[in-house]
Parts: C-alpha cells; sequence; structure tokens
C-alpha cells in the first residue's frame, strides 16, 4: 500500500475552493477552521496556511504536511465532500501532534467522523447490572 496523496484527493481549482467556502459548513477551532461541502464526491482536502501563520515556507511547509498526513489516516472514515482546512496563527508555534489533534477534533464537531464506540470491554453491557466483585486475597484461600 503507497502512502503517497493521490491528486483526486485534493482540493486543487481556484473555484472549488470558493464553491467550498460559499456553500460549505463551517466550523472551527482555535488552531484551526474546517469548510466542509457534502458534494457525493469521495473525502478530498484543500489545505490554506497563508504568510500571516508562519512568514517562513518550512513552518507553513510543516504545518501542511502534518494536516495532510492526519487526513489520509482518516481518509476512509470520512464522510464524502471536500474539506478545506484554513490555519490560524496559533497554529506556527504549536507541535504537529496536537496539530493533528485539532483537526480531528474539528472533524468530529462537524461530524464528518462517525461517532467513537462506546467505552468499556462489553457491548451492550447494561450499567444497571452490578459486577462481579474481585476476590479478596483473604477468601481465596491463600
Amino acid at each position: 500500500m503507497t502512502a503517497r496523496f493521490p491528486r483526486q484527493a485534493r482540493v486543487r481549482a481556484r473555484a472549488d475552493f470558493d464553491r467550498v467556502f460559499k456553500q460549505g459548513r463551517r466550523t472551527a477551532a482555535p488552531l484551526l477552521a474546517l469548510h466542509w461541502l457534502d458534494d457525493g464526491a469521495p473525502p478530498r482536502l484543500g489545505l490554506a496556511v497563508s504568510r500571516k501563520v508562519d512568514a517562513t515556507a518550512v513552518g507553513r511547509n510543516r504545518i501542511k504536511r502534518a494536516l495532510r498526513e492526519q487526513f489520509r489516516a482518516l481518509r476512509p472514515r470520512l464522510r464524502p465532500g471536500a474539506y478545506v482546512v484554513v490555519a490560524r496563527p496559533a497554529a506556527a508555534n504549536t507541535a504537529s501532534a496536537l496539530l493533528r489533534a485539532a483537526m480531528v477534533s474539528v472533524l468530529a464537531r462537524a461530524a464528518a467522523l462517525p461517532p467513537p464506540p462506546p467505552g468499556g470491554t462489553m457491548p451492550g453491557a447494561s450499567s444497571a447490572c452490578d459486577p462481579i466483585p474481585a476476590p479478596t486475597p483473604a477468601a481465596s484461600g491463600e
């Protein structure tokens, strides 16, 4: 399996960006803003990281690389549509792991990701049932 980011997984044309900004839903966080247009096509990513976010190309590319990596990992689970992520100035001084977590957060808030499975080890277990207590060392005869 290749780890490349194929052309069909990108929002590239100016008209596509404009359409997503105009018709899409917006969800924001302190580090990122997400514009999402559910157009029925497979998930595609567009990135907007301006010089106002980071004056250096190295910094802007680091932000884009982290966001692209997270999108690539989540792409099979995402709902169809065009996703445009706009980085905010606070993203310049943020670690890549936190950028990826912020992206997951805005995708979840936009309902683009399916909800996480319920916690616990027993699916469908009722909370009304009392768990069986663990035996104490005195009761086990040791």
